[in-house]
């Protein structure tokens, strides 16, 4: 579903920007500090409803404003325009429209403008904590699993009540009222993410294999308790533990994507131009599964594209990108860099001082 317009106001410091885009490739050059990362972070804030550099609403909204609206028009699968758009106000509120219609929430923003980000903070997938590679499943699991984000919101709120009691309670017997929902619904959310790792895994071990030949890549999904367990009986067992801890330890919200090269933790084997290159190898699977299964083609963000790679690698990774027939946005210091994914269906635009130009 890509975008075909992308109009930007107060955000960071971009001067108003309204550019007619590429459902290919779309190139934004520009130096450091010129503002081609936000013109990226932009468009990630209208499929995600927040940015990838900071939680903090204020910190991208321009100073001496008080709010900021990114707009778009993107295709449908009948080939209809329909606009999107987001308005943050330095307060923190939020108003999303979808097709003229406002209060639409930012979960459906997710599901008409899927993205998959690569940019230099990236690693964190491979080599930071479990919470990473959780946010990578289930991003899969959301875009293919229409009931998983109103049970995983359940979920995590019957947790936070679940806490709560561990801290009064005297006995198990106060508690299993809550466990039988909470179970019930641990086990559904662990079912569809094994389900989707296990559709995805092949998929992904070969795209990894394609991108770094040399090694051997095997993903491996951890659910976050014991595996032959039920997990109303695992809660049960171990309520002295989470008791004493005043919180539940073990559970959904500790699954992980276990990922080993050579059979060693990846952190251990890959340089960082390996890392960005398997990183980027995991996202365009994720990306190509989501086509296979629904049809929808997510769209890229792809900020300093040179990054950590060679010409060699940037080669490989400009040919996939090119097969997938997705649209892309990649941001780069010279053109140079990028002439590698110049094609026909293209666009280039110049970025400097915040002002944002169509180039040649």
């Amino acid at each position: 579903m890509p975008l075909t317009r992308l109009i930007v106001q107060q955000f960071r410091n971009i001067k108003a920007c309204d550019i007619e885009l590429s459902t290919g490739f779309n190139f934004i050059i520009g130096p450091n500090g010129s503002g081609k990362t936000s013109v990226l972070e932009a468009i990630y804030l209208l499929g995600h409803g927040r940015s990838f550099k900071s939680s903090l609403t204020g910190r991208v909204i321009q100073n001496d404003c008080q709010d900021l609206f990114v707009h778009g028009r993107f295709l449908n699968s009948d080939q209809f325009e329909i606009p999107v758009g987001i308005n943050k106000q330095r307060d923190g509120s939020t108003e999303v429209k979808i097709g003229g219609q406002s209060g639409q929430k930012l979960a459906q923003l997710a599901k008409v403008l899927p993205l998959q980000l690569i940019h230099p903070e990236g690693f964190e997938l491979l080599t930071d904590g479990p919470k990473f590679r959780r946010a990578f499943i289930d991003w899969g699991v959301f875009h293919s699993e229409p009931g998983f984000h109103e049970a995983w919101g359940r979920f995590k709120r019957l947790s936070k009540q679940r806490n709560a009691l561990l801290k009064t309670a005297t006995s198990y017997r106060e508690l299993s009222y809550w466990d039988r929902d909470l179970a019930q619904l641990a086990e559904q959310i662990d079912n569809w993410r094994r389900c989707y790792v296990e559709q995805m895994q092949p998929l992904a071990e070969e795209m990894c294999l394609s991108f770094l030949p040399e090694f051997e890549i095997k993903l491996g999904y951890y659910r976050g308790w014991e595996k032959d367990t039920p997990y109303a009986e695992f809660l049960e067992r171990n309520f002295e533990r989470d008791q004493s801890l005043g919180y539940t330890f073990s559970g959904p919200n500790k699954a992980d994507l276990r990922i080993k090269v050579n059979n060693t933790p990846v952190e251990d084997v890959l340089s960082r131009g390996q890392l960005k290159l398997m990183m980027c190898a995991l996202r365009l699977a994720q990306g190509q599964h989501l086509a296979e299964l629904t049809g929808k083609q997510c769209i890229y963000l792809i900020d300093d594209f040179a990054s950590e790679l060679d010409s060699l690698r940037r080669k490989r990774l400009a040919d996939y990108l090119k097969q997938t027939k997705a649209q892309v946005f990649v941001s780069s210091i010279t053109q140079s860099q990028v002439a590698d994914m110049i094609g026909e269906n293209g666009k280039m635009f110049h970025v400097e001082h915040g002002t944002i130009e169509p180039g040649k």
